[in-house]
């Protein structure tokens, strides 16, 4: 099993950790037996967690989840008062993610995967310009394991499939860009499941080697799946999903303001 790394230690002045997550290692456990996870390996060390009483019992003081597939950044509370102070400004957009990904540049993307609004940004990916991706979300997908954006715009059937009516915004900053590839710097205040990776996906940037929101990776597992191609034969369909969650910022005490920041992990 892959280990966390520790990068802040929690003291009496700031009782939270922020740890490292590795890919392939979920963030929580899916039941009180479940120790294949990043928050049972912090509680193995920092045992206070679990007097947090959080959001879901059994993720006592985790403030946060990361895809599995997605390694980098989880911030963990180790008394009452914290998490309560951080949930509640996480409530309000006061917790900065930032994310760094890998995309191919496959403008037709979305149309070719279905299910998503029309892309409004223009085909000519410019470098150093930041992009503002905003929607609602939905669930898509046989069994509900995908999401697809929605606007104001979208077929008021689509509409109704959203449940609550709360709008996301994903800034995206095009670091470096190649001719099939760019490097990208993504940035969110709130955050849905699949938010960051979907997005990139609707503006024709999905990250290289994500089996869910890229439409050739999707392609080559879904017919590898059909081979019976074991995972030995496309690791990188598994394992090297290009997109890291690089830096956190959030206040605490209120007024002091803590960023913690790592380099991605992938190449």
């Amino acid at each position: 099993m892959d280990k966390i790394k520790i990068i802040f230690e929690p003291d009496k002045n700031k009782p939270f950790l922020v740890i490292y997550k590795p890919k392939n290692l979920p963030s929580a456990p899916l039941n009180e037996n479940d120790k294949n996870n990043a928050l049972s390996q912090a509680i193995q060390l920092f045992p206070e967690i679990q007097n947090v009483i959080g959001k879901k019992q059994i993720e006592y003081g985790l403030l946060h989840r990361l895809d599995t597939a997605t390694d980098g950044l989880l911030l963990i509370c180790t008394t009452q008062e914290c998490y309560d102070f951080l949930f509640e400004q996480q409530k309000l957009g006061n917790i900065v993610k930032h994310y760094s990904a890998k995309c191919d540049i496959l403008m037709e993307n979305a149309k070719l995967l279905g299910g998503f609004p029309e892309n409004r940004i223009s085909s000519n990916i410019d470098i150093h310009r930041t992009y503002k991706i905003e929607s609602f979300f939905r669930s898509f997908s046989k069994g509900n394991k995908e999401v697809r954006p929605v606007t104001s715009e979208s077929p008021l059937a689509v509409q109704k499939k959203v449940g609550t009516k709360k709008n996301y915004t994903t800034n995206v900053t095009i670091l470096q860009k190649h001719k099939d590839f760019c490097l990208v710097e993504c940035k969110i205040s709130q955050g849905f499941r699949h938010q960051v990776r979907c997005h990139l996906s609707w503006i024709g940037l999905p990250i290289q080697n994500d089996k869910l929101y890229n439409y050739k990776t999707k392609l080559i597992y879904e017919n590898s799946q059909k081979e019976d191609v074991t995972k030995k034969n496309h690791p990188q369909i598994e394992d090297d999903l290009s997109f890291t969650a690089t830096k956190i910022e959030f206040e605490y005490p209120k007024g002091d303001l803590n960023s913690y920041e790592i380099a991605f992990t992938w190449t």
